[in-house]
């Protein structure tokens, strides 16, 4: 067995440390979002904890919570998960929105792992602001075409490990236009239901089928249920560089797209 520690992340850490860092304001109380949020965050630094306890202690350990927005991920990690687990290692938010970023710098502080945290500013796409092989990379409900960017850029800089969590699909996210000619090319209804579900499985098929031919072991889970938030699919992936599993995934990123060509 395992000599690792184990670790459970609770609703109850989760709700004071986001009220301890991020509200801090007496009165007041987390909001009906804010115990959405609860739930996400939950659920995800459960997954951020079993990569953190499998990662060796020899190695670097850093975490990138990429389009981190206030940076709930990345400053709860540090203090519910690092500090836990007596794990050394930093914690880099990476998002366009400096004000965003020196809210969590504060929250950060106020929790007691400022010294555990970096920012930088900047859209997630440029790679000269990602450090070269995360051991992990996370990402909660990058929007529309951000996901994509937050993918391509963790590929390019050799991230070990990926936890996303996409949001909405716009039409400028990779893999919407693809959607729209699969399903005139299948001749789908036309009705909204059908056409969102179909939206958001090539959407993120495609997204698996890219991250695997990339070498990456990934899959698709429900991180939350349906009722908590609509945007529950986590895209969990692993480098593992197998040839065999990267090629059969390019011959079928390969038919997708061919499917996808049929219509046009």
């Amino acid at each position: 067995m395992s000599s690792r520690p184990l670790l459970t992340v609770t609703r109850a850490q989760v709700e004071r440390a986001l009220f301890d860092g991020f509200i801090a304001a007496p009165g007041a109380r987390l909001r009906d979002e804010d115990q959405t949020k609860v739930d996400e965050l939950v659920a995800l630094l459960t997954e951020v904890g079993r990569v953190v306890r499998r990662w060796g202690h020899k190695r670097p350990l850093v975490l990138v919570d990429a389009a981190a927005g206030k940076g709930y991920v990345g400053v709860l990690a540090a203090k519910l998960v690092l500090g836990p687990l007596q794990r050394a290692g930093e914690v880099l938010l990476l998002d366009r929105n400096g004000r965003l970023l020196a809210e969590a710098e504060g929250a950060a502080r106020r929790l007691g792992v400022g010294a555990r945290l970096r920012t930088a500013c900047g859209d997630v796409g440029d790679l000269s602001l990602w450090p070269e092989a995360p051991a992990l990379v996370v990402a909660l409900h990058a929007c529309a075409d951000a996901a994509d960017r937050v993918l391509e850029a963790a590929v390019a800089r050799r991230a070990a490990h990926l936890l996303v969590v996409p949001c909405c699909v716009g039409k400028t996210t990779r893999g919407a236009a693809l959607a729209s000619s699969v399903g005139q090319a299948l001749a789908l209804p036309r009705s909204a239901p059908i056409q969102r579900q179909l939206l958001h499985a090539v959407v993120d098929g495609e997204r698996l089928l890219r991250l695997e031919a990339a070498g990456y072991q990934a899959e698709a889970l429900e991180v939350v249920p349906a009722h908590v938030s609509p945007y529950n699919t986590l895209l969990r992936a692993r480098r593992v560089l197998e040839p065999v599993r990267q090629a059969r995934s390019a011959q079928a990123l390969a038919t997708l797209r061919r499917v996808g060509s049929a219509s046009s």
